[in-house]
Parts: C-alpha cells; sequence; structure tokens
C-alpha cells in the first residue's frame, strides 16, 4: 500500500484519514469564509487551518516512519476532536460533514498512536 516501500503499510489507514481530513477542513475552512456568521465563527475557522496542517503534518511523520509519528498522532486525534466539537455547532452541510471526517480522523490517529 505505500508509494515506494511497504514499511508504512501499518500507518495507511491513518496516513488516508489524515490526508482527507486535512483536505476536509481547508474545504470548510473556505465555505466558512462564505457564511453570514463568520464573526460566530471565529473559533472554528482557526482550528480548522489548526487541525489541517497537524493532519498534513502526521500524514507525513507517519510516511517517513517519524520517530515521534505516534506521538504527533496522538495529539492530532485530540485536536480534530476539538474540531469536531467546533464544526458541530453549526449546522451548515460543509461543516456537518467535516466534523464526521475529523471524528474518523481522530479514531484512526488514536488506533495509530497505540501501536
Amino acid at each position: 500500500m505505500g508509494i515506494v516501500t511497504n514499511k508504512t503499510d501499518k500507518f495507511q489507514a491513518c496516513i488516508d484519514a489524515c490526508t482527507k481530513c486535512a483536505q476536509a477542513c481547508f474545504e470548510c475552512f473556505n465555505e466558512c469564509l462564505n457564511e453570514a456568521d463568520l464573526n460566530a465563527r471565529k473559533n472554528c475557522v482557526s482550528i480548522l487551518i489548526e487541525c489541517a496542517m497537524m493532519c498534513q503534518m502526521s500524514a507525513a511523520m507517519m510516511a517517513m516512519s517519524g520517530v515521534y509519528a505516534a506521538q504527533h498522532c496522538a495529539v492530532c486525534a485530540k485536536i480534530c476532536d476539538d474540531c469536531a466539537k467546533e464544526c458541530e455547532m453549526f449546522k451548515d452541510d460543509h461543516c456537518t460533514k467535516c466534523a464526521k471526517i475529523c471524528r474518523f480522523c481522530a479514531e484512526e490517529c488514536r488506533k495509530m498512536a497505540s501501536m
């Protein structure tokens, strides 16, 4: 399942979840910027970017079999959970979908961190 080796196969589900979550967060961020209640979404918009960046870094850490990949994924799970909570405060389609993807990513990160 790895791209050039099979060393990261055990992380592939988490790498995929992190990559998808980062994309979802960036997309949700972009949609939130166009919502009429943007001021009410300040915390949500902020954590969306933090979550996306953390997910990207977690995927990279796993891809390189980084020494701190498990610890990084444990923190990533926490941020994904917090991002999901923020998104769940808003009932529009993009936030609802993003929250669901964040929850899934958090679960995959917890699994990876416990390996």
